[in-house]
């Protein structure tokens, strides 16, 4: 009974550490950009250079951890990182809970969003099995399993990193975000009817006239009636109780020049429309614009829609445009948008009457002739 139990608590927490590190794997800029939240919430900005590289090695870490414990494989070590990883983490997300620096702690990546608590309760359970996993760790397994484990640990990890390894280059191979190819962007933007509404209570203090203390009240209950008793002090601004329904996509503009948000005006288009998109002018692979400028050619050519979104200003905008000769119109939209729109600066993304219809990578931007033959489908 009790090898049956140690053999289910190690595979339980194994693929629980193996779903957290490939998700965030799969996907580096989020990591890092998970990283990057971190370091701004907590004054290290000066770490923000290792984002990225910590991102990675973190994934790596769970993902490694993680197949070792469902194959058995050097357990007496394993058990250990495992017990040390969890006990860090533990008492990290319970910092996290009570400060509350940022939302989602990001531990599933974008695939789990976790409220902060409901992080530090799960790593409560996961801990929990990690200590029993460390107390039975000198358990043997049989000879035949005990043997292949080197080789499958092995390459399962090979195999990970060639999919971070592509990830990071390309797209990843699995997109979480709620701009995924497939989405219509106006529908995921709507809420549905009798969803529930953010409930704020707004609190007013009263001092008691014969006490001379001060006490907070609620609508409900303020004693807005009884002046011979309270006096009102203050209205302190209405804090939100209880979250209601939010769409995927709630943050999603475009700013034309003059201010306005036009995103009707190509999100509602029966056409197909062209999006490049850049977060940041100054750090975007500028060699990826000499196909985007050819693509965007071909667009008017073709009466196609083709335009630009990025976080930058317009001044560095029309310096960008005419050292780099785009010739097409850029407007402003939201970073942490655009980062959640395309991993990759810049991005491209084809649209259709608002439905994402494909998204590429910087290294992967088509020719003209490969978009002529996918329109045509």
């Amino acid at each position: 009974m009790m090898k049956h139990l140690q053999t289910i608590a190690r595979v339980l927490l194994g693929l629980t550490f193996v779903f957290s590190g490939f998700v965030k794997g799969i996907d580096p800029w989020g990591s890092a950009y998970k990283f990057t939240d971190y370091f701004h919430s907590f004054g290290w900005e000066v770490l923000s250079p290792l984002a990225l590289p910590l991102g990675i090695l973190l994934a790596l870490g769970e993902f490694t951890i993680g197949v070792a414990l469902i194959f058995n494989f050097m357990m007496r070590l394993t058990s250990w990182l495992a017990l040390l990883f969890m006990a860090f983490f533990s008492v990290l997300t319970f910092y996290i809970a009570l400060a509350n620096p940022v939302s989602d702690c990001g531990c599933f990546g974008d695939a789990l969003k976790l409220t902060n608590w409901q992080t530090f309760y799960k790593n409560l359970f996961f801990i929990a099995l990690a200590i029993y996993i460390f107390i039975n760790r000198k358990q043997k397994s049989a000879c035949s399993y005990k043997c292949i484990a080197p080789g499958l640990t092995g390459v399962f990890v090979l195999v990970y990193l060639y999919l971070v390894f592509y990830s990071y280059n390309h797209l990843p191979i699995i997109d979480f975000r709620p701009y995924k190819i497939g989405t219509n962007i106006p529908e995921a933007m709507q809420i549905p009817e009798g969803a529930p509404k953010d409930i704020y209570e707004t609190i007013f203090v009263y001092k008691n006239k014969q006490t001379k203390e001060n006490k907070d009240f609620t609508e409900d209950n303020y004693p807005w009636q009884d002046t011979l008793n309270w006096e009102f002090v203050s209205m302190e601004k209405p804090r939100l109780v209880q979250k209601g329904y939010q769409p995927p996509i709630h943050d999603f503009m475009i700013i034309a020049e003059n201010g306005d948000d036009v995103k009707d005006f190509f999100l509602y288009d029966k056409g197909y429309t062209f999006i490049v998109v850049s977060q940041n002018l100054s750090k975007t692979n500028r060699e990826a614009f000499q196909k985007i400028n050819k693509l965007a050619e071909f667009a008017r050519e073709n009466k196609v829609q083709f335009i630009g979104l990025t976080a930058t200003g317009r001044d560095e905008i029309n310096a960008f445009a005419e050292q780099y000769g785009t010739n097409f119109e850029f407007f402003n939209c939201d970073e942490i948008t655009l980062k959640t729109i395309v991993r990759s600066n810049p991005g491209l993304l084809l649209l259709k009457a608002g439905t994402i219809l494909n998204k590429w990578h910087f290294n992967d931007i088509p020719e003209p002739e490969e978009v002529k033959k996918q329109l045509k489908k």
